[in-house]
Order: structure tokens, then C-alpha cells, then sequence
């Protein structure tokens, strides 16, 4: 499978070592200037790159027939329009908010604890994310998936970053030396909380799920999600 890597930082870089130990090849290796990028050849685009660039460097893709995995966040004000792109180019698409099998996994562990905990109104849930402080976006985009977990199977309303309030989910932001990602979820009562967490130690996780998408996608046409990809549907 040739690869375009669309960002080439600590995650671009993990993936390449990833795809490679897989038997891929590495087609380009675009970052910030880049301007001769070879989409010919490319059989698949996985992008990490930034809020700014992602948008771009998606429909690039799609019109250029190429599907695109994508793992960057802070760019979704923009998603519907990518996904209509993809659509009318008959292209390929899957985003996630995080790529690593496990938090996958517990993205469905959030949800079947919040549909438990519907009606007992004695518990409030809490939600913290733990992350290096390199990172650009607040909260993760890990953890505002949690959050919409929560809320589509509860009777909370919306998420809020640092605010408590009715019917709210509230999010704390940390930022914290080189820490890959932590996130927790708490239901706290006045005589018990009940409490799972999902700990990242390394990024390996994210870019190995992200090549396992990668080799998911080919031949497919259409908007999936990780589910699709780990047959959690």
C-alpha cells in the first residue's frame, strides 16, 4: 500500500515507522510548504497535520480520488462540508478523534456506563483529560467524543470546558510534560463515585490504529468510522 502522510511530526514520524514494519511505502511526506505532492500515486492519505491545514489537505485528497484517514481535530466546524465532498467525489473517508483499539473500546464502555447510569440523578458525571503540553486544542478531541457519548445516551444537554452548570458535562483540560493522553470519567455521588479511565503510554497506540484503518479502507467508498473498521457496530 504507498501512504501520503499529511503532517510529518511525532505522530506523521510514528506512522511511517508503523507502516513501514507493515510492509507499506512511505509516497510523500507533506508538511507546511510542501507543494509538489505526487496524489498519483498515493493509494491511500492519512493526515495529522493541524486544525489550520486539515480541512485543505483532505478535499485535496477527494478530489484527487485518494481516501484519507484522518486523525486531527480542532477543524469539525468544517466536517460536513468534507464529508459532501467525499461523497460527490465517490471518495473514502474515515475520521477519528483517536485512532488507538483501545480507546475505541472504551468510547463503547462510555457509552453502555452512561446508558446505566441514566436516571440516577444522585450521580454527576465529570469528565478530565490529561495531555502533553505540546498539544494544541482544548478539550481533545478524545474527549469531547466522550462527552457526545454521554450525552446520546443521557439526559445531559451539552458539554462545557472548565463550567459546571444543569444538564452539563463538564470537561477539565490539563496540560502536563510529555503525557500521550489520560482520560477519565467519574459519576460521583455523596457516598460513592464510580469511575473508568483510559491511560496512553506512548503514541503507538494512535498510529497502529490509524494503519490498520488505512489497510481497512481500500476498495471502499463511502464516510466510515472506527467502529466499521473494529466491527463494533
Amino acid at each position: 500500500m504507498n501512504i501520503g502522510l499529511f503532517g510529518y511530526g511525532k505522530m506523521g514520524k510514528m506512522i511511517e515507522q508503523i507502516a513501514l514494519q507493515r510492509g507499506h511505502t512511505i509516497v510523500a511526506k507533506v508538511d507546511v510548504g510542501t507543494t509538489d505532492i505526487p496524489f498519483d500515486v498515493m493509494d491511500v492519505a492519512i493526515d495529522f497535520s493541524t486544525p489550520d491545514a486539515a480541512f485543505d489537505n483532505i478535499t485535496s485528497c477527494f478530489n484527487n480520488k485518494v481516501p484519507v484517514i484522518s486523525g486531527t481535530t480542532g477543524w469539525l466546524d468544517r466536517f460536513d462540508k468534507a464529508v459532501a465532498i467525499c461523497k460527490d467525489k465517490n471518495s473514502g473517508f474515515i475520521y477519528a478523534s483517536n485512532f488507538s483499539l483501545g480507546v475505541n473500546v472504551f468510547f463503547e464502555l462510555n457509552a453502555y456506563l452512561a446508558k446505566m447510569m441514566k436516571g440516577l440523578d444522585q450521580y454527576n458525571v465529570s469528565l478530565e483529560e490529561i495531555h502533553h503540553t505540546q498539544k494544541l486544542d482544548a478539550p481533545s478531541g478524545t474527549a469531547i467524543s466522550l462527552a457526545e457519548g454521554i450525552i446520546a445516551n443521557t439526559d445531559y444537554a451539552q458539554w462545557k470546558l472548565e463550567e459546571n452548570g444543569e444538564q452539563i458535562v463538564p470537561i477539565t483540560s490539563k496540560r502536563e510534560g510529555a503525557v500521550p493522553g489520560t482520560h477519565t470519567i467519574n459519576y460521583g455521588s455523596t457516598v460513592d463515585d464510580i469511575e473508568i479511565k483510559h491511560t496512553a503510554h506512548n503514541r503507538e497506540g494512535f498510529a497502529l490504529g490509524a494503519v490498520i484503518a488505512a489497510e481497512w479502507i481500500q476498495g471502499k467508498t463511502g464516510v466510515f468510522s472506527m467502529k466499521d473498521v473494529l466491527n463494533l457496530t
